[in-house]
């Protein structure tokens, strides 16, 4: 395939040459606060969404519409998508942002956006279908030149299929849920003893969180970094580079700091990725804002997935790039034009983000937000609201943005102790002790570190 050729074609709804007028914000809390933002920057309308648990939310407060969409439960709300496209088409909106999570990733979703003449901010349905499946975006990244673990090329269906796959990997493997993420339909496997229980259990987990039981298995690397790849695409084989971040900091495969760049990428590494990055995202066609997974070891990397849409992490890569990526993924998916160069943007300092998350729901009685040079707080909280307890636990984002990783480790410090969160308990000291731990201050370490700590600074008084 050439540069610029699809796998889909062009949706028809692209061919307009201007942001559309009126947009809807399919999600809720902080991202649908970033992407209202933006959009009022851009002059764009917003109607929002949300359930009657979030009535009085930041985001409802902020849009020029709102719309209520059903009950507290996600799947008779913000995951109903009948229910989404009445509100946009009620409302007069051209275009659908999904925001992360919910449906962001649902191919079918984005193609019935698509059949209601919707521009739906993100990547074709067929590119989504492709890289949503992980064997088959691991077999299609394979072909366009990118390294992945040694693993099976198709789905393991069976305990006779796993044991023949574990004798030609050796141990310690790693069962996958294809349709997965977010650690479920994942389980490590250390010996033949534990094959037959972990590739049932692992079945049974990624069927009852993705209806689909397919899974795959793969080499198990020992405390790998975690790092990815942030790109901007038109659709039209013009792809920008937004460096990467190192997301090695997990509790529970969930992601806790994120930085920019990586202390564990080589420039060697960096041009490498970005040059299989930049080939796969080309011939696919792609548009709209993505992020290529890896796994990184030593010198070597190896392609994890494709997140198909933003990432919560987004703001790291803006604060390095000076760039604004939902206003280019609304310009590419809407008008197919970028206002960035396609190649490595020119990056500047260092960034980093903690995730604030709340441990339990509740109604903020305080709030006293950080300031001051370098510092960007991501929120929907305010003094009065409600967290309630049926959504994602992540409340705000801290990020901080210096000259190098010393000065925005000091940052992010200070941003931490200025914050005060009230009437809800939340992770915020425990992110203060991760970021002064001397492990994560010399910048050598893997995704096993935080569990290698979480002794020590979960069970200090904060």
């Amino acid at each position: 395939m050439s540069g610029g050729s699809s796998v889909t074609g062009m949706d028809p709804a692209r061919e307009r040459r201007n942001p559309p007028r009126r947009l809807l914000v399919a999600n809720r809390g902080e991202i649908a606060v970033r992407i209202i933002r933006t959009c009022r920057e851009m002059g764009i309308e917003t109607v929002a969404v949300y359930s009657t648990a979030d009535r009085d939310s930041l985001h409802v407060r902020m849009a020029d519409r709102a719309v209520c969409i059903g009950p507290p439960p996600s799947s008779q709300s913000y995951l109903d998508r009948g229910n989404l496209v009445m509100a946009a088409l009620n409302t007069g909106c051209e275009a659908l942002h999904p925001g992360v999570g919910f449906l962001s990733e649902n191919a079918g979703f984005a193609r019935f956006i698509r059949e209601q003449g919707l521009i739906f901010i993100g990547p074709s349905p067929e590119v989504m279908e492709l890289l949503g499946d992980k064997v088959r975006a691991r077999n299609t990244a394979a072909r366009f030149g990118l390294p992945v673990t040694p693993g099976t090329e198709g789905a393991v269906d069976s305990p006779q299929a796993a044991e023949e796959a574990a004798r030609e990997l050796g141990f310690p493997l790693i069962i996958k849920a294809a349709a997965g993420g977010g650690g479920r339909g994942m389980r490590i496997v250390r010996g033949m003893g534990e094959l037959a229980e972990s590739l049932a259990l692992a079945r049974a987990e990624a069927e009852a969180n993705f209806a689909d039981g397919t899974v795959f298995i793969e080499r198990c690397l020992e405390n790998p970094r975690h790092v990815e790849l942030q790109l901007l695409a038109d659709g039209n084989g013009n792809v920008a580079v937004l460096g990467e971040r190192d997301c090695s900091v997990q509790n529970n495969h969930q992601k806790l700091i994120e930085e920019s760049p990586s202390p564990g990428v080589s420039e060697t590494m960096r041009r490498r990725m970005a040059e299989g990055a930049v080939n796969l995202f080309r011939e696919l066609g792609y548009q709209g804002a993505g992020t290529i997974e890896f796994l990184v070891q030593g010198e070597d990397f190896y392609f994890m997935e494709v997140n198909a849409r933003l990432q919560v992490e987004h703001p790291v890569s803006e604060s390095v790039s000076g760039i604004d990526m939902v206003r280019q993924q609304i310009l590419a998916c809407a008008g197919g034009r970028m206002e960035v160069e396609p190649g490595p943007a020119a990056l500047s300092g260092w960034a980093l983000e903690c995730r604030i998350n709340a441990l339990t729901p509740g109604r903020i009685t305080r709030l006293e937000a950080p300031g001051g040079p370098g510092l960007r707080f991501d929120s929907f909280l305010y003094a009065g609201c409600t967290v309630p307890p049926h959504y994602d636990s992540l409340v705000a984002k801290v990020i901080v943005h210096g000259r190098d990783r010393e000065q925005a480790l000091a940052r992010m410090d200070r941003a931490l102790r200025e914050l005060v969160i009230e009437g809800i308990e939340t992770n915020i000291q425990r992110q203060r002790r991760i970021i002064g731990h001397e492990t994560f201050r010399s910048g050598q370490f893997g995704n096993g570190f935080y569990d290698s700590i979480s002794g020590e600074i979960e069970h200090e008084p904060d």
